[in-house]
């Protein structure tokens, strides 16, 4: 019996040490597959890489691309374009390894945006490049769905109720978080791109979900939210997959789940969450009585998840990069300008004088800032020459002929820039490169430009439907720290350098000496 039971034991464990063996020898041919396929699919695109750099195009313009060579020369990418654009007789260039028309032409642009706008969507390879963070949000749709979201928008954007919930949002946090802040650090030095940063990413959350993330603390320097850090890495990260050479590059990492792609998935993956959480809340809440845009968008029947997620998201990115982008870019050049600084506070000055001052510690109201001609047009200057959103992308749906007669092919990527349209001396004059908020009026009064020679906001159908709302805020902040503070840049002198991203951030940030005013 004990023999048995010996024999039997043995040849369980022989049965077992074979199960073993053969799993071990599965996983090592799985493995030895895997890594195959890896290395196969790294070696592919590479190839690719490879190919387009030696053999595509060997135009200087690819070359220079490709290789970097233009960093040499200049420090951002979007002054190498503008130079391109202002040697070229037409104003248009090809970059023809990216398949890409870059116009500065405002004629080019009237064409795109409005004579043929319907030739010139998004297109599938822009809603591609950002679909995991913008999903089917109304920046990354056309057709019929961009039309119900506009519609959908214009009527929310549009309403009274709205804006003054907007500004009531600002004023609050100017006046218990920046105020304070900046107060707090007189006489030292901050990074102000990233107070901007803090605190429109505070007013963008508070107005499109009606949740507070205290970015903005006087406790600074300190992290933002994980919410916040991975809203930007998300942002980040969407925007370097536009700068590849070959999308097969970052499509066969997001595959993999390698790299930047994975930090991609991971960032994304956050943000989802919080996103559902709102949406929880405020169906767990009520969403009647609210204010904020999710609420005021989950009150006209929207009850897809993911669609309500994709929507608000959008609006986030909207408001947040641009007015901090904005504001950064204002703040340096009035370091350059001090006299046009010296004119906003006797604007201030002018328009406030015998008004009490109220218990809103002299806020400047609404109505007040519709009479700041000379400061509307200073921010209008400060973003043409620094637009948040230094370029944007269409897809040719069908072959075309643009008015400075370039030929566009079907599926050809065209783009018109305003980073470098606001330097083109054929459209703005030869003072083009100077901070002139004078241009801007007529008779001390604010005279708008043609929206096509000045698509900061985008322009026709497309037009950017916060565009009163973020001038409003810029506005609100700009006079609240001018009229308390003297703000210093560090190096005024050095021009800005910008980092990789859907919108333009100063790499490094901007650095200033903050000294409280005297009364």
């Amino acid at each position: 019996m004990n023999h048995s039971i010996s024999n039997l034991s043995s040849s369980s464990s022989s049965s077992s040490s074979s199960s073993s063996l053969w799993f071990n020898y599965t996983c090592t041919i799985f493995s030895f597959i895997f890594f195959t396929f890896t290395f196969s699919f790294s070696l592919f695109s590479l190839s690719i890489f490879i190919l387009r750099l030696k053999l595509w195009c060997k135009c200087s313009t690819c070359q220079s691309f490709l290789t970097s060579s233009w960093s040499k020369d200049f420090n951002n990418l979007c002054d190498w374009y503008t130079h391109l654009l202002s040697k070229s007789p037409t104003g248009t260039i090809h970059i023809h390894i990216l398949g890409n028309i870059i116009t500065a032409d405002p004629k080019n642009v009237e064409h795109i945006l409005k004579t043929k706008f319907e030739n010139y969507p998004k297109g599938k390879p822009f809603s591609i490049l950002l679909g995991d963070l913008l999903g089917k949000g109304i920046f990354n749709v056309d057709g019929d769905s961009w039309k119900f979201q506009r519609k959908m928008a214009s009527l929310e954007l549009g309403s009274v109720s709205i804006r003054m919930h907007a500004f009531n949002i600002v004023k609050s946090e100017i006046q218990t978080r920046l105020i304070p802040l900046l107060n707090s650090v007189s006489g030292q030095v901050l990074d102000l791109q990233d107070v901007f940063r803090r605190f429109s990413f505070d007013n963008i959350c508070k107005f499109s979900f009606g949740f507070d993330p205290c970015c903005l603390e006087l406790s600074l320097p300190m992290p933002a939210s994980e919410f916040a850090e991975a809203f930007d890495l998300a942002s980040k990260l969407s925007a370097q997959r536009g700068l590849s050479s070959s999308s097969l590059i970052w499509k066969v990492k997001r595959v993999l789940n390698l790299g930047s792609e994975k930090e991609l998935k991971s960032a994304i993956k956050m943000v989802d969450q919080f996103a559902q959480r709102m949406i929880n809340q405020r169906r767990e809440l009520g969403f009647s009585d609210k204010s904020d845009l999710l609420s005021r968008f989950m009150a006209t029947m929207i009850d897809d998840d993911q669609y309500l997620r994709d929507i608000v998201v959008s609006f986030l990115l909207a408001g947040r990069d641009t007015v901090a982008s904005g504001l950064t870019s204002f703040f340096w050049l009035l370091s350059q300008n001090p006299k046009v600084e010296f004119a906003i506070r006797d604007e201030l000055e002018k328009v406030t004088a015998g008004i009490s001052p109220s218990d809103d510690q002299d806020f400047v109201m609404f109505d007040q800032m519709r009479e700041m001609h000379y400061l509307h047009a200073a921010l209008c200057e400060s973003l043409r020459l620094f637009p948040p959103v230094q370029l944007d992308s269409k897809f040719a749906q069908h072959d075309d002929v643009l008015p400075d007669f370039t030929f566009v092919r079907k599926g050809t990527r065209v783009t018109y820039h305003p980073y470098a349209m606001g330097r083109m001396e054929r459209v703005w004059g030869s003072d083009c490169l100077e901070f002139k908020p004078e241009r801007w009026l007529k008779n001390a009064r604010y005279v708008p430009e043609n929206p096509y020679k000045y698509p900061v906001f985008q322009a026709g159908l497309r037009v950017c439907l916060g565009k009163e709302m973020a001038l409003v805020e810029m506005k609100c902040v700009v006079l609240a720290i001018i009229k308390r503070f003297n703000i210093q840049v560090a190096d005024p002198n050095q021009a800005p350098t910008f980092a990789p991203g859907l919108t333009a951030t100063v790499r490094g940030g901007l650095p200033v000496l903050v000294q409280r005013r005297e009364a």
